[in-house]
């Protein structure tokens, strides 16, 4: 009676072990076959090529000494709107002995050259007088000592320029008087009173005693990758964001694209440059970082779905798995296979321009269990 009693418990421990087995394999494969769906609706995609850089004047003047001296005084500040012709700093020129002694040597060259032309002429004249030599003569003789007058009076000019800086005459429009050559905004003035300043010459690029530009006309200059450089044309609309100024957005057209690349950790990029619409009552400062996007395609009221959803074939071709209507609520519900024809993508969605309708649920594949293969799940 015991023996039997045993047999039976052992009986029955066996069989509840083969029903919780059974139980957890049916609810495992329920797990593994319910997946959740993404439904498919209509949106709109626009796919952007996007640069970064920054915003500038178009032409930045430098405003430089055609004299070497000293920064006596500095009449603007950063930020001042000058015309052009506004005095921007003067200039003390420090003598050079070599600069005096060759000026000299003009003059004392051209009191010769002087001396010999009156001499020519008064002998001249006489002759002319006497009747012995024509008027031509004369004439000639006359427009020479005229001339070694004025070459006179010229070195004499250098001399006072070489010394002082300022021609006889010309106080307002002296060499030592640096003057706005544009009308804008100062942007930087990189001197100080005292400093030494070099003239610019065929030996020199010369002393940068402010930089200005005409803030009116700015554009932004940035990089693009060379994956988005072929889809770029010459006039096509960019929309800027400046970094200091998020909430607003600028209008531009494009206007240039580099034909070169240069190439920085690995990636390719272009030099892109556009002319930004600016706003009245917006301020841009020059060298604002910011960000230019150009609108490559658009679909409006797209069918789509989200790109992550996507699967591909052994042959490349994508599909989607979708659920069949009214199998919702099976234990084991049916997915049907619908091969796609894909439009274009934002990275995000993917406009189907074939395949699939609105309000179709998509299979979202468990890629933890499926170890980041396509298809279908396996059975454990």
């Amino acid at each position: 009676m015991k023996k039997g009693l045993k047999i039976l418990l052992i009986i029955g421990f066996i069989l509840a072990v083969v029903l919780a087995i059974g139980y957890m394999y049916k609810t495992s494969t329920k797990e593994l076959d319910k997946y959740e769906t993404a439904d498919v609706v209509k949106r709109d995609i626009v796919t952007k090529a996007v640069a970064t850089g920054s915003v500038k004047p178009r032409e930045l003047i430098e405003i430089k000494p055609n004299i070497s001296g000293v920064i006596s005084q500095i009449h603007v500040k950063e930020g001042d709107v000058v015309n052009s012709g506004d005095l921007i700093a003067t200039l003390k020129v420090i003598p050079s002995v070599s600069s005096l002694n060759s000026a000299q040597q003009q003059i004392n060259s051209a009191r010769i050259t002087l001396s010999n032309e009156e001499i020519q002429f008064n002998r001249t004249k006489s002759l002319y007088e006497q009747g012995v030599v024509p008027k031509q003569d004369y004439d000639n003789a006359l427009t020479s000592y005229r001339m070694a007058q004025q070459n006179l009076k010229e070195a004499e000019s250098n001399y006072r320029i070489a010394q002082t800086g300022v021609a006889p005459g010309l106080e307002n429009y002296a060499t030592t008087q640096i003057r706005a050559t544009i009308s804008g905004m100062i942007l930087t003035i990189p001197v100080e009173i005292g400093n030494m300043v070099q003239e610019i010459n065929n030996f020199s690029t010369g002393t940068t005693i402010a930089t200005m530009a005409d803030v009116k006309q700015m554009i932004f200059e940035g990089k693009a990758d060379e994956a988005d450089v072929g889809k770029l044309k010459e006039g096509m609309p960019i929309s800027v964001t400046i970094g200091a100024l998020p909430d607003e957005k600028f209008e531009g057209v494009l206007s240039f694209i580099s034909p070169s690349g240069e190439e920085n950790n690995g990636i390719v990029q272009f030099e892109i440059k556009a002319d930004v619409k600016l706003k009245e009552d917006i301020f841009l400062r020059a060298n604002y970082s910011a960000n230019a996007e150009v609108i490559l395609s658009e679909a409006k009221d797209a069918l789509s779905i989200e790109t992550a959803h996507i699967r591909y074939d052994d042959k490349g071709e994508p599909y989607v798995e979708i659920l069949k209507p009214g199998t919702e609520k099976y234990d084991q519900p049916v997915y049907q296979k619908k091969m796609l024809k894909l439009g274009i993508s934002d990275g995000v969605y993917t406009q189907v321009t074939a395949g699939l309708k609105a309000g179709d649920k998509v299979k979202i594949f468990n890629t933890d269990l499926e170890d980041g293969t396509a298809g279908p799940p396996r059975r454990r």
